[in-house]
């Protein structure tokens, strides 16, 4: 037998494993090639697959764990340990700082004091069980069982920032804790830090002592911080004697503080919190249906520091911060210097002339307020709303901001009239029937007299010289129509309820927003606000109060970014809408000598009066029937922009000296004046910018010009049982015209009215065309402005 011997050589086959010895294994055989796929992987079998798919689960979810649960847990132990829980007297210490005023050149305004002896940091024993129940109730329903986070309640504001909605998901440990530091970042390291010391919270106190921290350090409105002091401010109580309809009120307060004084929104959360209570048991359904609403005590003014700024302006100041980010409870807490846009010497001047104006007038109702503003930044100059305080039944009280007022503007109403007219590619030149006494649908509407009337081929130009009612009120009701006139005035900066959030409305449903009457009702500030963008070249700017605000470290908290002016009147046009305001001047320059006023030496001006009329009712003298409820007088140079209103509360019949009616140019034309002389004394001469005409060249003029001026001009009543009335049948009741003293005066003899250069135009964009048909006009074309 031959034998051979293996080298174990690649060429014979030969595998090393044989060399051990022994016999082989039976499932010791060569293994097969793996099989592979398209990339070269092996292909594995289903078992393989299960084991590395249960391999991939159970390592994901060892990091889950990990991730979310372990690390977190170690990080919040550890956070836990390393944070405190601040105590009401530090956080009320902190909530007491005095807020620092500034005039625009950084000269000191004044100081905001927390007022004294507005703190008490109460016991739990001193704060009664319907109070800590209304807050649990309203605020947090879970209070009792909570561990100082509510997990379903942060999935719900998670939900909520996702889908768009409100609510959040703050238990009352992380709201005492939020207002505690004084930090409402919205960082995750914020509610991170949060969690953990109201978590830590819950476990150093009891409930009871928790809820009574948060009603000592939390803030109601009113500057009241803390339940007892909001008790004092809102009831004059103690807040033992507080009932549960008292405390449900001051519960429902805690969302929206700032708001207190909004009827409808306090309403509102009394009747949320009333409703929580019962749900949770603290109230019966009975006595749930026997509340009735705890009217507060009217706001009282009680700082009378002299050295503290102007309350209005710091009321307004606190609105804007609001809208910044620092809202109304932190207002006192950050030790914060404001410096604001008010120039000081317009403010002193606004201030004494507003004083003067009414010191030696025998109607005692007749009120006032001035508004400055700057064309050129929307910068607030100077703002006066009339004395701070009132008397009633001789306490003092807080009295309204009559520059935040509405109120009819009357005819100071007719340059958004115009606007509307000349955004169309109408102008100043167009005419119209300006004859007193005429019939539009059945009403007659009337001019205040024959001074303020003129031919049947009247321009615009002079009906807003004389302030002609016919003209405008024509214009609006057959050519611009009634929109387009709010349009104009919202684009040149009046802010509605509807448009901006103001104040003002605006009333479209008839034609008396043509004359400033009715329902249509603009501030002060507005008017400022507006005109400013006819003296501004037609670029709007927001009205603004704030420059800049730095904390009590001097770092800056807010600071007020230069406004990129917009094209008011031409969207995205800026040369149109500056020809648009520089028509609208020309025609308003001209009202002020019509009016016995005069501009500020050296400088070109324009403005526009009004006067709203009484509405005569029983009882009251035949005089009444030529009285006056408000007037104005607006107006501007290139570099301010002046509102003056003086009037009643209501529809008065006020009267000036010598118990004659009040006018336009009576007491708010002066008051202008003198504003505006004395502002702008030993400034630059300043001439508004030169534009081309709109529309038509000036027809030849028999209009004669005026050398015995009258009073002013005056909107008709809007009574709905005025037969006289405009807006219900017949134009506003007639001026006496045998009164030599009011608007009724004849024109003197004079030269005629002054044609405007002729230009070439530029065409508006997107001019509207058509119009009602007018089967009056002999032309035939239906435009009464042909």
């Amino acid at each position: 037998m031959t034998h051979h011997v293996h080298n174990g050589t690649a060429d014979d086959g030969y595998d090393a494993r044989y060399d051990s010895g022994g016999p082989l294994d039976p499932d010791d055989v060569y293994p097969d090639e793996p099989e592979l796929d398209k990339k070269g992987r092996p292909v594995l079998t289903a078992a393989q697959k299960k084991k590395r798919r249960w391999k991939i689960i159970r390592r994901s979810i060892y990091a889950f764990v990990g991730i979310f649960i372990v690390i977190p847990a170690i990080a919040f132990v550890i956070t836990y340990f390393s944070v405190d829980v601040p105590s009401p007297q530090s956080v009320a210490q902190n909530q007491n700082q005095a807020v620092t005023y500034l005039y625009a050149d950084g000269s000191p305004m004044g100081k905001d004091v927390p007022a004294g002896g507005n703190r008490q940091i109460l016991t739990a024993d001193q704060i009664p069980d319907i109070m800590k129940h209304a807050a649990i109730a309203t605020e947090d329903s879970s209070f009792e069982t909570n561990s100082g986070f509510d997990v379903t309640g942060i999935l719900r504001a998670v939900y909520n920032q996702v889908t768009g909605g409100t609510g959040g998901g703050s238990t009352i440990s992380q709201q005492y804790i939020k207002k505690a530091t004084d930090n409402d970042a919205p960082t995750l390291t914020r509610k991170w830090t949060e969690l953990a010391k109201s978590f830590k919270m819950n476990q150093t106190y009891s409930k009871q002592d928790i809820i009574t921290a948060y009603l000592n350090i939390i803030y109601f409105g009113r500057g009241a911080y803390g339940v007892g002091a909001a008790s004092q401010a809102f009831f004059h109580k103690d807040v033992k004697d507080l009932s549960f309809s008292e405390a449900a009120l001051l519960a429902g307060l805690i969302q929206q503080p700032g708001r207190s004084e909004n009827s409808k929104v306090a309403h509102d959360r009394w009747n949320t919190a009333l409703d929580r209570m019962v749900e949770n048991h603290y109230i019966t359904a009975a006595d749930r249906k026997a509340a009735v609403f705890p009217t507060p005590i009217p706001l009282s003014e009680d700082q009378d520091d002299s050295t503290a700024p102007y309350r209005f302006i710091s009321d307004q100041v606190k609105t804007e911060l609001a809208a910044h980010g620092i809202s109304d409870d932190q207002y006192y807490s950050g030790g914060y210097t404001i410096q604001t846009t008010i120039d000081r010497k317009a403010q002193d001047l606004a201030m004494q002339a507003g004083a003067d104006a009414l010191a030696n007038q025998s109607d005692k109702r007749l009120l006032d307020a001035l508004v400055a503003v700057d064309p050129k930044t929307g910068g607030v100059l100077a703002y006066y709303g009339g004395p701070t305080t009132v008397d009633v039944n001789g306490q003092k009280q807080k009295a309204r901001d009559w520059a935040d007022t509405p109120q009819n503007p009357g005819s100071s109403m007719k340059p958004y009239d115009l606007t509307a007219f000349l955004k169309m590619g109408k102008g100043i030149n167009s005419t119209f029937d300006g004859r007193n006494n005429r019939e539009f649908d059945g009403r007659i509407v009337r001019n205040a007299g024959d001074s303020d009337s003129c031919s049947e081929q009247c321009t615009v130009a002079e009906a807003m010289k004389i302030s002609a009612n016919t003209v405008f009120y024509d214009m609006v009701l057959n050519v611009t129509k009634q929109g387009p006139v709010e349009q104009a005035a919202e684009e040149a900066g009046v802010k509605t309820k509807d448009n901006g959030g103001g104040n003002s409305q605006i009333d479209i449903s008839n034609n008396n927003i043509s004359l400033g009457g009715g329902d249509t009702k603009i501030t002060p500030a507005d008017q400022a606000s507006a005109y400013a963008t006819f003296a501004g070249d037609g670029q709007q700017r927001d009205r603004h109060f704030v420059l800049k605000v730095t904390n009590s470290q001097n770092e800056v908290a807010y600071e007020a970014q230069a406004q990129p002016a917009k094209s008011a009147f031409a969207d995205g046009d800026s040369e149109l809408s500056k020809q648009i305001a520089g028509n609208v001047t020309k025609a308003l320059q001209p009202v002020i000598g019509f009016s016995k006023l005069k501009c500020p030496s050296g400088h070109e001006c324009a403005g526009k009066t009004g006067t709203q009329q009484h509405t005569k009712r029983a009882g009251e003298p035949a005089s009444a029937a030529n009285a006056n409820a408000q007037t104005w007088m607006v107006g501007y140079t290139p570099s301010v922009s002046v509102a003056v209103w003086v009037g009643g509360d209501g529809d008065l019949a006020l009267h000036g000296k010598g118990n004659t009616p009040i006018f336009g140019s009576t007491i708010a034309g002066p008051l202008w004046q003198k504003f505006m002389t004395n502002y702008l004394a030993g400034k630059p001469a300043e001439r508004f910018s030169q534009v081309d005409l709109i529309g038509d060249a000036a027809p030849p003029s028999d209009q004669p010009s005026d050398t015995n001026i009258p009073q002013g001009d005056i909107t008709p009543t809007d009574n709905p049982n005025d037969p006289n009335n405009p807006g219900n049948g017949n134009g506003g009741n007639p001026v006496n015209p045998g009164d030599p003293n009011g608007p009724g005066g004849p024109v003197g003899p004079g030269g005629n009215f002054p044609s405007f250069p002729t230009h070439t135009p530029k065409p508006p964009k997107n001019t509207p065309t058509g119009g009602p048909t007018d089967t009056g006009d002999p032309g035939g074309t239906g435009d009464p402005s042909q």
